[in-house]
């Protein structure tokens, strides 16, 4: 669904895009990572550029053979438009060759990810109980995995 007309591209996330990430997690997170979480995060981090204005950010951190999906985010104007799959795809498909798994929890009334989590092929593996605040207490995460051939 890209428009074929428009500019984009996926590079590392550098110091002068702190501004713009901390603005789409803040308007999109009800619990939005710290500026702290997120400028430890720099180097795992990739931003997603649409005509030269960063559109959003994935948040993908190795450790030896896996991947976890830690945070992704498109900016409102950039929503359902097909910007988080090609993102997500993208980050996936630079993971070091050594990563055959990725990894995520999302929040189980977060709809519209679970249905592109399970698009791309990731399988729920369970739940976490009581796993992210919410206002009016705690809500469950699903655990959700995907096999890298």
């Amino acid at each position: 669904m890209i428009a074929s007309t428009r500019v984009v591209n996926v590079r590392q996330m550098c110091p002068n895009d702190f501004g713009a990430v901390v603005e789409i997690e803040q308007r999109n997170a009800k619990h939005a990572w710290t500026k702290q979480q997120i400028s430890e995060s720099l180097q795992c981090t990739q931003v997603l550029i649409v005509d030269q204005k960063l559109a959003g950010f994935v948040v993908l951190r190795t450790i030896i053979d896996q991947a976890e999906l830690q945070n992704i985010s498109i900016h409102n104007d950039y929503q359902l438009l097909g910007y988080g799959e090609y993102l997500l795809n993208h980050g996936i498909n630079n993971l070091a060759n050594s990563v055959n798994q990725v990894y995520l929890e999302v929040r189980v009334s977060n709809f519209s990810a679970i249905r592109l989590y399970n698009k791309m092929g990731f399988l729920e593996m369970g739940q976490r109980r009581d796993y992210y605040p919410t206002e009016f207490g705690r809500e469950d995460a699903l655990t959700m995995c995907l096999g890298i051939v």
